[in-house]
């Protein structure tokens, strides 16, 4: 038999634990690194939570360079970002994004010279004023969540497992998170609210995993423990290589929808919520697959 059929059948003997060393140093290494560009770098936050502006201009002759002349006269250059960017319909739009925007009239002014330089009119410019305070409502909203959530799965696990998985899956959420967000702290994404729901959204995703290896765990531990032939550390052994293909074919069938999203809605659409949200959930979805083969399984052996 070959040795992706015995994958398929849950029949390889991979020996997990003697990767583990190897694999939780490159994980702590990863963590730290995080840590330490988080503190360093911090994260790039968009508009959405320092307040500003937004206007999209469907042209196809304003320039870039034209744009950011207009925002120079108006002393708003710093800190802008202008784009090109396509619609569903392949039309042509230019998007302007400036920060802490002083206030309405001014935003107006903008889109103003914005259209007479595109020859259009000021109805055919969108423009979106956000305040810091709805970006920080949304942060506090979702930290309310996340304690919330953990709390509430810690219990659930505990109840229908056992404390040293339900503390280790945490550990294995955390340690995803972590690293989620690091990436966006060394690449220098923005931290969008699309990217905050999708932090949120691959916490499931990463426990679902965790808790496929823990229910095999358990069915094994009351097969054979009592026989006295497999330690738990050989039940935890047996249980990953079983399970190890379930978690390959979970993990690509959820990827391709996301990689979907990403290259076609983000990349050739140029829909940035699309590609903000699709990212993160990229980047949790590998992350959260691997720690609950490499991370929760280790830590609840070693409780």
């Amino acid at each position: 038999m070959s040795a992706f059929s015995r994958l398929y059948r849950g029949e390889t003997d991979i020996n997990f634990p003697k990767l583990w060393k190897p694999v939780l140093a490159f994980s702590v290494a990863l963590v730290i690194a995080s840590i330490v560009s988080l503190i360093v770098q911090g994260l790039v936050l968009s508009i959405d939570f320092r307040g500003g502006a937004v206007w999209e201009v469907p042209s196809k002759s304003l320039t870039t360079q034209q744009a950011t002349d207009i925002l120079t006269d108006f002393n708003r250059e710093e800190g802008a970002k202008v784009q090109i960017v396509k619609d569903a319909d392949n039309n042509r739009i230019v998007r302007i994004q400036a920060e802490k925007s002083k206030n309405i009239a001014e935003s107006e002014s903008i889109a103003t010279a914005l259209a007479d330089k595109a020859g259009l009119t000021l109805d055919d410019v969108t423009t979106n004023t956000v305040g810091p305070s709805w970006g920080a409502s949304i942060t506090k909203d979702a930290v309310k969540a996340l304690v919330v959530f953990l709390v509430m799965i810690a219990l659930y696990i505990s109840w229908q497992l056992e404390w040293r998985m339900a503390l280790s899956a945490l550990v294995a959420v955390v340690h995803d998170v972590i690293i989620t967000v690091g990436v966006y702290s060394f690449t220098r994404f923005a931290v969008t609210p699309a990217t905050v729901i999708s932090f949120l959204t691959i916490l499931g995703f990463s426990l679902y995993d965790t808790i496929v290896v823990y229910d095999r765990v358990q069915d094994n531990t009351k097969r054979y423990d009592r026989t006295g032939q497999f330690t738990y550390l050989g039940i935890m052994r047996r249980s990953l290589n079983q399970v190890l293909m379930r978690s390959l074919n979970t993990t690509f069938v959820a990827i391709l929808p996301v990689l979907s999203i990403l290259i076609i809605g983000g990349v050739v659409y140029g829909q940035t919520v699309m590609f903000d949200f699709a990212l993160a959930l990229l980047v949790g979805l590998i992350v959260g697959a691997y720690s609950s083969l490499a991370v929760a399984a280790p830590v609840v052996v070693f409780l």
